[in-house]
């Protein structure tokens, strides 16, 4: 609170919301959070753990259950079924990536027509692989499917957070909602700052964003808990469910993860591997573009872009840095 308008509240009278927003102030960050703690403790903070919990515990005790019992039954029925289909599908795949452009030995690569002696294990069966290994992370054909893994895992990630970064902001910036916060990197400061969030800027519309920091990082966690875990398990990790899921790690397919049936069309599929591995790197790059703006301009990406098509010689990368 600046001192002008400490003044302003002693003029008009308002000696108690005054010395109620000058001690805010003063509260030092260690307290604040602090107080956050403490919130663990109170009602309605249990119930929004409790509520977190729920999709764990219920998943587990169906398995655990009569029910869970005739689902197996019927799995085990079915199965033989569903492995022939999975089979066949495969077979598919492999022919769709014999004809594809994007697999194989006449793939494009990233240095296109420049001749360079690309990597002998890079043979182009996974999508996206453009020869590109310059410090031979994929020498090793375990660590290769697992770094590819956790590739797509964070391409995915990353476009699921892209959206959720510029959304809130387009929303704010056109009059659709009014947020609490609509920047992105300004949301955690605010919780710090014991603000509430409501969901699409509706008063009482939320869950955990009435809580404080420390029990929306243990909602997370719980929330992670199945899904991290069925992952660590591998794909038969929901087969105690009666779900059996005929792809692999990273394209899970079946009713949970493919409900548009996308993959029974091999040809279209092979070809959305590579797309969306491609957008997903895209969206990897642009968070560290995000990144950038925040620290350089503090502001979001949005506006970001909004002023520079405003006024693009004064307002770029160049001009920023020179200023800083």
């Amino acid at each position: 609170m600046t001192g002008s308008s400490r003044c302003n509240f002693l003029r008009t009278g308002n000696f108690n919301q005054a010395q109620k927003l000058s001690r805010k102030s003063r509260t030092p960050q260690f307290l604040r959070f602090k107080a956050s703690w403490q919130e663990v403790s109170r009602p309605a903070a249990a119930g929004v753990l409790i509520f977190s919990a729920v999709p764990f515990t219920a998943v587990k005790a169906i398995a655990n259950s009569s029910v869970g019992e005739s689902l197996r039954r019927q799995l085990t029925e079915r199965k033989k079924v569903e492995l022939l289909k999975s089979s066949k599908r495969k077979q598919l795949s492999h022919l769709a990536k014999k004809d594809s452009m994007w697999y194989g030995e006449d793939r494009p690569r990233w240095l296109g027509p420049i001749p360079f002696d690309y990597p002998a294990y890079l043979t182009g069966e996974l999508p996206g692989d453009y020869g590109f290994d310059i410090v031979g992370l994929g020498k090793d054909p375990a660590a290769f499917s697992k770094y590819f893994n956790f590739e797509v895992l964070h391409a995915r990630w990353a476009m699921l957070a892209a959206l959720g970064a510029l959304i809130p902001e387009v929303l704010e910036l056109s009059g659709t909602f009014h947020f609490a916060e609509p920047v992105w990197w300004r949301v955690g400061y605010s919780k710090l700052q014991g603000d509430t969030l409501d969901y699409l800027g509706i008063p009482g519309l939320h869950f955990a964003g009435s809580q404080g920091v420390i029990i929306i990082a243990i909602c997370q966690v719980l929330l992670m808990v199945g899904p991290e875990y069925a992952r660590y398990c591998g794909i038969e990790a929901l087969e105690p469910l009666g779900i059996y899921l005929p792809g692999d790690v990273n394209y899970p397919g079946g009713v949970l993860f493919d409900p548009l049936n996308l993959s029974e069309d091999a040809v279209a599929f092979e070809e959305l591997k590579v797309k969306e591995i491609k957008n997903g790197r895209l969206a990897m790059v642009a968070w560290l573009g995000f990144y950038i703006q925040a620290a350089v301009t503090g502001k979001g990406p949005v506006q970001n872009l909004l002023d520079h098509i405003s006024d693009p010689v004064h307002n770029n990368l160049v001009s920023h840095l020179t200023s800083v």
